[in-house]
């Protein structure tokens, strides 16, 4: 067996430790050490993050901290932590708080001065938008969509015209009916990235225009199994064909008195426009 025990975890302090999302390997070094080193593990599924440890040799004991339990039982955590003791917190896969528990046990820490200590690793969210393709300069993770489909669609009416990149997390049993809703207030040219399965053995990132992406997931029942992201992108302004009032009237004044094209050219630098466009206005409106 190995010991997995290198490096003492620092007394007082909460640990934020990813878990892997799929893949075991993922499990970052540190965070071995900081799961066999601390007191106590506070984990969302005690027997889940059991098979977890048990495969790392991992003998710590957990508490159990999850959605119906953390509000009464993080001060009992907060006062181990002042008591002197380490305590490592986790979720079933991934980061937690990232729709996961933890974010009234870490604000309670935070307010009576407990020391707090993040890890990187695993997160199907940052997974998923470092693969889609889409823009990741600017982007919002919304959670889980809403089960009913009225919520759903006011969701996407909210985002609809957001620029930046919108995030979701869906349930296979309702991806299809989310899909649909999306399609009734975006519109099939959206393009949507549909991440399945990340870091597992039937990983999936597929990214169409969203009416072609329905189709897709239609004809392939594999692809309506499994945890789900979904990546929306951002509203885009269509581009206007319409040129300013006040570009169309210098024009029709200067061509009295030049040629079209030239008249054209003058227009478009005086008003920062493509002069093709300009001269095109002019032969369909002033000849």
């Amino acid at each position: 067996m190995t010991d997995n025990k290198t490096l003492p975890a620092e007394i007082s302090t909460l640990y934020i430790v990813p878990t892997p999302i799929g893949n075991l390997g993922d499990i970052t070094q540190r965070a071995i050490e900081v799961l066999s080193n601390v007191d106590v593990i506070a984990a969302e599924d005690t027997r889940h993050t059991g098979k977890l440890l048990a495969h790392f040799n991992i003998q710590t004991k957990t508490f159990a901290l999850h959605d119906h339990n953390e509000q009464q039982k993080a001060q009992v955590l907060v006062e181990k932590l002042q008591q002197g003791q380490s305590i490592a917190l986790v979720s079933d896969a991934g980061t937690p708080l990232i729709s996961d528990p933890g974010y009234h046990l870490v604000k309670q820490c935070r307010q009576a001065g407990v020391r707090v200590v993040p890890l990187p690793g695993a997160c199907a969210v940052i997974a998923a938008l470092s693969a889609s393709g889409l823009p990741s300069d600017r982007f919002s993770f919304e959670g889980f969509l809403p089960p009913k489909s009225k919520g759903r669609k006011d969701k996407f009416l909210e985002i609809s015209k957001v620029e930046r990149t919108c995030i979701f997390y869906e349930s296979p049993h309702r991806i299809m009916d989310s899909l649909d809703d999306m399609l009734s207030i975006l519109g099939p040219d959206r393009e949507v990235v549909l991440a399945r399965e990340l870091t597992k053995t039937f990983e999936t990132i597929q990214g169409l225009p969203l009416g072609e992406l329905i189709e897709w997931v239609k004809s392939d029942e594999n692809q309506r199994r499994g945890e789900m992201v979904l990546l929306i992108h951002g509203h885009r302004e269509e581009a206007s064909d319409e040129l300013p009032e006040e570009a169309t009237r210098t024009l029709s004044i200067l061509v009295k008195e030049l040629p079209l094209k030239k008249a054209a050219a003058m227009s478009a630098e005086i008003y920062n426009l493509k002069k093709n466009a300009l001269y095109k206005w002019g032969l369909e409106n002033l000849s």
